[in-house]
């Protein structure tokens, strides 16, 4: 099945530059990149795909020869006669260190040649210091799992994805707007799993998809493992993370173990390089820039909400119906998926939403998110309450000052004129968990409406 991914218009916009530099594309194992790149080289007149997980697409960059020089052996070898546009897609490039240093020669030598880069591991050979991308001579973008829009549109809901696109959603299209996030809470974005539940409709039918795709996380590991007993720490830490995830978690005895704070780090990181996980860490600061705190206890973060809803055995809460998302989960499942929509969206940088903390004696709170935006610091709460319960948030505004606060909820669109315990005046606008992807836009368009 075929998405229309959103990452798609800023390839063509790449495509579209007088200078395209070579473009990495980093993220996660089967989270659609090579899909993805194929269907663009579509709109090319010719389209070349090296697999360097073959060993004679490998050999193509054997020997010590310049870009030029490469570049007539692979259409030579392949028997390829080039159009006036050409993209050369090296998939798995993270395989051999010849193609790495070259991708920088083929700017500088081939500027009229696309070339197009991705790799299932390619943060581990980034994070190795033998292998670097001189700074400015290529460019990233990120692929994450697919958000609610595209979910939508694979789902053919465009009269929905129309709804909630306008900021004053009908009263009527509310629920039906809530059951779909719902079942796209359920389901999550790993497209393999996405196209099978929606050609049967059946979550039972997801089941093989889910386990083989963990599965190949943790056969993964072998491949970056400095050894055999890290191995098993970072395939403990992949089996845990469900369990963990919204938690500010310790390194020290990770998932019940003992295992120490150090090692359990080391494979934290690995599994971060992987796009696996994120840590979210915690923020003290009230102004513009936010700076996340290293020091504090971070919250975890997993790829993928239904990878985390089968490997955490929360699948059948949601045929319960639940008419809120934070009757699951203790409300963890609300603030993951959110987190989820807020770093898929951004497609440019790696952006993994803070947190904020204060924690004193007798005066400890904690906000979901901190945002920096247009807008300037967004404080945002993923609540079922009324506004009474937001006592975190309130020491927020009281000590920053910040005007404008936000509460994600089972709700409508609302805008409010407030008073904090303290006396502190603020506007909050609440706004129903489904427009997590578009948070700062639908803000800002209520707050002109009102």
């Amino acid at each position: 099945m075929i998405f229309n991914r959103k990452m798609m218009q800023v390839l063509v916009e790449w495509k579209d530059k007088k200078q395209h530099k070579p473009l990495i594309i980093r993220g996660a194992r089967q989270v659609g990149k090579t899909t993805l790149i194929t269907e663009f080289g579509k709109g090319f007149d010719t389209f070349i795909q090296l697999n360097l997980e073959l060993k004679e697409d490998v050999d193509l960059f054997s020997g010590n020869l310049g870009a030029p020089e490469c570049y007539q052996r692979i259409l030579l070898t392949k028997n390829i006669r080039p159009g006036k546009s050409v993209l050369l897609f090296i998939d798995e490039i993270q395989n051999s260190p010849n193609a790495m240093q070259l991708l920088r020669y083929f700017y500088e030598k081939l500027p009229e040649l696309y070339v197009i880069s991705a790799g299932s591991l390619l943060e581990h050979a980034l994070a190795d210091n033998t292998f670097s991308f001189p700074v400015g001579r290529v460019e990233y973008r990120y692929l994450y799992p697919l958000s609610f829009v595209e979910y939508l549109e694979a789902a053919r809901e465009s009269q929905l994805l129309e709804y909630i696109g306008n900021d004053d959603i009908p009263e009527w299209a509310l629920e039906h707007a809530f059951q779909t996030f719902h079942t796209y809470t359920m389901v999550g974005g790993m497209p393999e799993v996405v196209g099978e539940y929606l050609k049967k409709d059946e979550i039972s039918a997801t089941i093989p998809i889910y386990q083989s795709l963990l599965t190949s996380y943790q056969e993964d590991t072998a491949k970056y493992a400095r050894n055999h007993s890290m191995r098993h720490i970072i395939n403990h830490v992949i089996i845990n993370a469900p369990l963990e995830v919204g938690n500010r978690i310790t390194f020290a005895r990770f998932g019940n173990s003992d295992y120490g704070s150090r090692e359990v780090g080391e494979a934290f990181r690995s599994l971060e390089r992987a796009m696996i996980l994120h840590l979210r860490y915690p923020t003290t600061d009230y102004e513009i820039p936010l700076q996340k705190n290293l020091s504090r206890k971070p919250r975890l973060q997993f790829l993928d909400t239904g990878l985390l809803n089968y490997s955490a055995g929360l699948q059948l809460e949601f045929f319960k119906k639940p008419k809120d998302l934070n009757s699951i989960y203790q409300g963890k499942l609300t603030e993951h998926i959110v987190a989820q929509e807020l770093i898929a969206n951004n497609s440019y940088k790696s952006d993994i939403p803070l947190f904020w903390v204060r924690e004193q004696r007798g005066s400890c709170a904690e906000v979901d998110f901190i945002l920096q935006t247009k807008l300037g610091v967004l404080p945002v709460e993923v609540k079922s309450g009324k506004t009474g319960t937001l006592r975190s948030l309130h020491k927020f505004i009281d000590q920053s000052k910040v005007p404008v606060a936000i509460r994600l909820y089972a709700g409508k669109p609302t805008v409010e004129k407030l008073t904090t315990p303290a006396g502190t005046p603020f506007t909050l606008v609440s706004l129903p968990y489904f427009l997590a992807y578009r948070l700062e836009e639908s803000t800002e368009a209520l707050i002109n409406q009102r």
